[in-house]
């Protein structure tokens, strides 16, 4: 089995931060013998991150992508998914759910920001 790896944020990509994730999990593919062909890192751009998914699905069994799928603005990884997939995004009521579950027992509500996590293609 062939697998890619996408990590998205612009604050990756400029070296602002490091990238610790991408790292766990290419080292647990390996445990796990899988072929990490590809590592790819790319900015908060929804064009760009929809083309490195479409091409990553293009020559790899099993894609996994890291980082995008916050709350703000330039969490677009949710949005380049549908693109590259030609899906719309849809409401995942189990997963709406599990982060009522959470915030309730933050003793807070489920803001729209964040509302927007439980959307998948």
């Amino acid at each position: 089995m062939n697998a890619e790896l996408i990590t998205t944020g612009t604050e990756i990509l400029l070296g602002e931060i490091v990238d610790t994730n991408a790292a766990w999990m290419a080292r647990r593919l390996k445990e796990l013998g899988v072929n990490l062909y590809y590592k790819t890192t790319v900015g908060d751009n929804l064009d760009r991150i929809a083309a490195v998914m479409r091409q990553a699905l293009g020559r790899s069994d099993v894609v996994l992508v890291s980082g995008g799928l916050g709350p703000t603005v330039d969490d677009v990884t949710r949005d380049a998914a549908a693109l590259a997939t030609d899906r719309q995004l849809v409401l995942h009521q189990g997963s709406l759910e599990h982060m009522e579950t959470i915030f309730a027992r933050w003793g807070r509500s489920v803001q729209d920001n964040n509302r927007r996590q439980a959307f998948l293609p």
